[in-house]
């Protein structure tokens, strides 16, 4: 087992390699500690009235002027320091005629500030390291503003100057006429995008469930009207009531010493002020039943949506008063209760939906949303238009647990449960992100509770094990179900299958309570389960050629990758890598892909069905993810080293001796067919459904199977299909994490290294690679949703394999450069999209398949606009090389997001998969920063020149149903149908 030091644990991965950047070097902190810093007997700002102990790793302070802050040193990943800055101000803070307002305003901080010229905040960000929309972004909420930054390689110079550019940002934007006139198209271009029918359903469930509060009307995006309203004058009022220090809050983790934050902040919003008077906080309101509401808890407003493309959907919630709560370990012992008692009702809602329920899916959860309400809401998806027995039987289950207390047996299921969840926190607190760290701290303040690390977490949660009964659990699931008022809110694709009258009068009937989803007490130990077969011997074993990673292949001829390293404590990452992927299916039995996505895993492995497969995992940190690639499937999983046996006893039956229990089929199948017509509501929805398809020159393989397509598959098929899968082509298991490799050796040899020898993959399936396009025309696609919306899409073949795996990741080099303009062109200058952009696609394992693609979402009208720009752009990058300045705002964030990665072991797992069988692959990693990070502009034109200007495009539009393909631009498309 590979041993390093907490201080160099995170780098450790990367030290055999050359690239290695030099760590920081030590800062000299012989200063006075900060003023504004709190002391060890303080009671920090966050924790004043509780006694949930304090997490000592945060260190708060609070400046004369109001503004208070937390801060930390956390070194995961490596010289990355992450900031948020709160503004308490959000939604709900804007008076009528300004909704919309705290929203626009987050987008005018980044156009321009005192430090930032308009239009520079992006490649600004880019120069030092930061990548835009991950690194650099904010969040509007109903109750507060968040900006985020992730500033890699943060050494002095970066983050003085990023203090000084969020300073700028924050207390002195400048608000004026031409900045506002920029930035209202590009979030009238957000909130055009995120149209459509599921708007119109999420707007009508929150005016529903939150009828007379201010929620229920005070969306962040705002309305049309009160956008193009919107005056510089307004706006900047806006700012100076609530861009106040007293209303702001700065968190900071990151790799360098916590008064070395606090100091920054001190210098850079120390002598902030705010100007006039402050914002009052509004009334955000109570939820109150209606004069004419009856039953227990009273029935208000009910509401029937009828939208013909998207599935059912019924939500009802029982409504409480929201309260701020005095944040102490009692308080959060209850809150420990409710999510178990919630835990209990969705396992048993769940186990009756696998026994061929009434609904696909059912679930139960309380939610503080928005300091507005207190909310138990249940949804559920009900299987057909009898949606009042699906209503029924889902109280059915919820009556059951109201009416008697659980199990012994049950409550221990979910007690280990969540005990393994919470000691896997404490296990892993070590390589926390700081990102992470810094957004749960952020939370705490929105919510207005405390923050508890997690070694707190968990005792509270074992010392209060004896007061976990029946009795009690009873009791708290009770209280969930008590409330002010009930609402309810039904979306169906049929008109007049339901009435607000009639959900009221369902909602009112007495309900039978049903016991029989209350699960058996059957214990199951992987003791009891039989022997794969005889255990395997060790064929060979030896260096993989990397780091400390062993090779060792199996008598069978099944490879393994093992590296045992603790750069992620108590975190094992297991992926099993098997078969043909795509090549195996005939076109004919394209359906089956989809649907073993879905159903392969829950179909059982052995003797173990479903409810088997979730009792069997109990106190055990186990998982079964499924995916399938161009040329490969892959199992994945995250465990514990004592837990690894199981975890590759799992994975090894599911190929050995695998089980086909018919109702995850069914349920699957049904599944599928309810979602295909939502894919319809929407440009990006129809693209999500069809892109793949047209881009592999439509290969039935890749399509997504429509209902008549369904329709013709059957349990049998579904066996025949996948049975033959599971036994053919190579095997590679790859571990890598804090385990004992000789106990992982020994648990290969008794799983994988008892398997029958793997059958080869025919020579058919080896043919069947994917094609592209040929390019010229324009492939047109009609969807049903909003008339201002459509989406464009252009895109050019690359290719696959290992053999140009460098010239694939300079590509990526050339889409960034890409993107970068057109993202200038399309939203900064046109403000014709919110978030356009260019993607590379590269498959490894087999030698095609790989598309250079533009994707805009836009008006219908502009979709000419989208084309004439993509192709002029690209003609431009082959034509001229970019600019010194242009290369290094795409390579410098490129060689970060690579550095700060290849700290973790998921990031080698990816690089390395495969690589028992093709070493080619380990040589790779030599030059995998230099790829991403050095070129020259010469080098990128050429590759233009190659992939972008060589043969035309293939275009694809997205417009609304009864609508034509408007014309103009450079591009005068002809036009095709969609032919699906």
């Amino acid at each position: 087992m590979i041993r390093f030091s907490r201080a160099v644990r995170p780098l450790a991965l990367l030290a055999p390699l050359a690239f290695l950047a030099a760590p920081l070097p030590a800062q000299d902190i012989a200063q006075e500690r900060p003023a504004s810093l709190q002391g060890e007997d303080e009671t920090p700002w966050l924790y004043e009235g509780s006694n949930v102990p304090v997490d000592r790793e945060w260190k708060f302070g609070e400046l004369p002027n109001g503004l208070r802050y937390a801060v930390r040193e956390n070194g995961v990943p490596p010289q990355q320091v992450s900031i948020r800055i709160r503004v308490d101000a959000g939604s709900l803070h804007e008076r009528d005629e300004e909704r919309g307002f705290a929203h626009l305003l987050e987008h005018l901080l980044f156009r321009e500030s005192k430090y930032l010229a308009a239009g520079q905040a992006i490649p600004t960000w880019q120069r030092l390291g930061a990548t835009f929309g991950s690194d650099t972004n904010a969040v509007t909420s109903p109750t507060s503003t968040v900006y985020k930054l992730d500033l890699p390689a943060a050494d002095d110079a970066k983050l003085e100057e990023s203090f000084r550019l969020l300073s700028g940002m924050i207390r002195e934007p400048v608000i004026n006429a031409a900045n506002v006139a920029a930035e209202v198209p590009i979030v009238l271009a957000e909130k055009r995008e995120s149209g459509g029918a599921a708007r119109r359903v999420a707007d009508a469930r929150r005016e529903t469930l939150f009828a007379g509060q201010r929620l229920a009307v005070r969306s962040p995006i705002g309305t049309e009207e009160t956008l193009t309203g919107a005056t510089a004058q307004a706006l900047s009022a806006f700012h100076r009531r609530w861009y106040r220090p007293e209303e702001t809050v700065i968190v900071i983790a990151g790799d360098a010493e916590a008064e070395r934050f606090a100091r920054l902040i001190e210098q850079y919003f120390g002598d902030w002020q705010g100007e006039g008077a402050g914002g009052e906080d509004p009334d955000f309101g109570d939820p109150v039943a209606p004069d004419e509401a009856m039953g227990d808890p009273p029935v208000g407003e009910t509401r029937v949506i009828v939208e013909p493309d998207l599935p059912r959907n019924y939500t009802y919630a029982i409504m409480r008063p929201w309260r701020p709560v005095e944040d102490t370990i009692v308080y959060n012992e209850g809150l420990l209760m409710d999510a178990l008692a919630q835990a209990l009702i969705n396992r048993r809602l769940e186990a009756r939906a696998r026994g061929g329920g009434s609904y696909l899916y059912a679930q139960v959860q309380q939610d503080d949303v928005s300091r507005s309400s207190d909310a138990t809401f249940v949804s559920f998806a009900p299987l057909s238009g009898d949606w009042a027995t699906a209503l029924a039987d889902v109280r059915g289950v919820i009556a059951d647990a109201l009416a008697s207390p659980p199990t012994e047996e049950e409550i221990e299921r979910e007690v280990a449960e969540f005990d393994v969840a919470f000691k896997a926190l404490v296990d892993e607190s070590e390589v926390a992100p700081g990102a992470r760290l810094a957004d749960n701290l952020v939370e705490a303040v929105d919510i207005r509770e405390t923050t508890a690390s997690p070694q707190t977490v968990l005792d509270v949660f074992r010392g209060m094990r004896e007061r976990i009964t029946p009795e009690a659990l009873l009791a708290r699931t009770q209280a969930l179900f008590e409330g002010d008022v009930l609402r309810s809110v039904y979306v169906t694709p049929t008109i007049g299958e339901a009435d607000n009258a009639a959900i009221r009068v369902a909602l009112m009937k007495p309900v039978t309570a049903d016991n029989s989803a209350r699960l058996a007490a059957s214990d199951i130990s992987f003791d009891d389960l039989p022997p794969i077969g005889e255990p395997g011997l060790v064929a060979a074993s030896g260096p993989l050629g990397l780091f400390e990673i062993e090779q060792i292949e199996l008598a069978n001829g099944i490879r393994a990758q093992l590296w045992p390293n603790d750069a992620e404590p108590g975190r094992v990452s297991v992926k099993v890598r098997f078969g043909s992927g795509y090549r195996g299916f005939a076109p004919e039995d394209a359906a089956y892909a989809q649907l073993g996505e879905i159903a392969l895993v829950s179909s059982g492995v052995g003797e173990l069905g479903q409810e088997e497969l979730d009792r069997i995992a109990t106190g055990r940190k186990l998982g079964f993810d499924f995916a399938i690639e161009d040329a490969v499937f892959e199992f994945a999983a995250q465990t514990r080293g004592q837990d690894l046996e199981d975890q590759l006893y799992l994975f090894a039956a599911k190929l050995g001796m695998p089980r086909w229990d018919v109702n995850p089929f069914i349920r699957a199948k049904a599944a599928a067919s309810l979602a295909y017509e939502s894919y319809s509501t929407s440009p990006g929805g129809l693209l999500n459904r069809d892109l793949d398809f047209l881009l592999r020159d439509r290969d039935p393989r890749f399509a997504t199977p429509d209902p008549s397509a369904l329709e013709t598959t059957t349990p049998e098929g579904f066996r025949a299909v996948w049975e033959p899968l599971l036994r053919q082509g190579p095997v590679e298991v790859i571990i890598y994490g804090e385990f004992d490799r000789d106990e992982a050796v020994a648990a290969l040899q008794k799983t994988f290294g008892a398997l029958p020898p793997r059958e080869p993959i025919p020579a058919a399936a080896e043919a069947r690679l994917p094609g592209f396009p040929q390019g010229g025309d324009t492939t047109v696609l009609e969807h049903r949703g909003d008339d201002n919306q459509a989406a464009a899409v252009i895109a050019w073949p690359s290719g696959g394999g290992v053999d140009d795996i460098t010239e694939s990741r300079q590509l990526e080099i050339l889409t960034q450069l890409f993107s970068n303009r057109l993202l200038e062109e399309m939203r900064e200058r046109a403000g014709a999209s919110y978030a356009p952009q260019v993607v590379a696609e590269w498959p490894v394992d087999i030698q095609t398949g790989g598309t250079i693609t533009a994707f805009a979402q836009l008006k219908p009208e502009d979709v000419p606009t989208f084309f004439a720009a993509a192709e002029s752009i690209a003609a431009d990058l082959a034509a001229n090389p970019p600019s010194a300045d242009e290369l290094n705002r795409v390579t410098e964030p490129l060689r970060q997001l690579i550095r700060r990665a290849s700290t973790g072991n998921q990031f080698w797992m990816f690089q390395l998969a495969g690589a028992t069988y093709d070493p080619r692959r380990v040589l790779a990693i030599r030059s995998l920063l230099a790829d991403y990070s050095q070129t020259t502009p010469e080098a990128m034109q050429a590759l233009a020149r190659r992939y972008l200007t060589s043969r035309p495009g293939y275009r694809v539009a997205v417009i609304p149903q009864g609508q034509e393909l408007a014309r103009g631009g450079a591009a005068q498309p002809s036009v095709t149908p969609s032919g699906r």
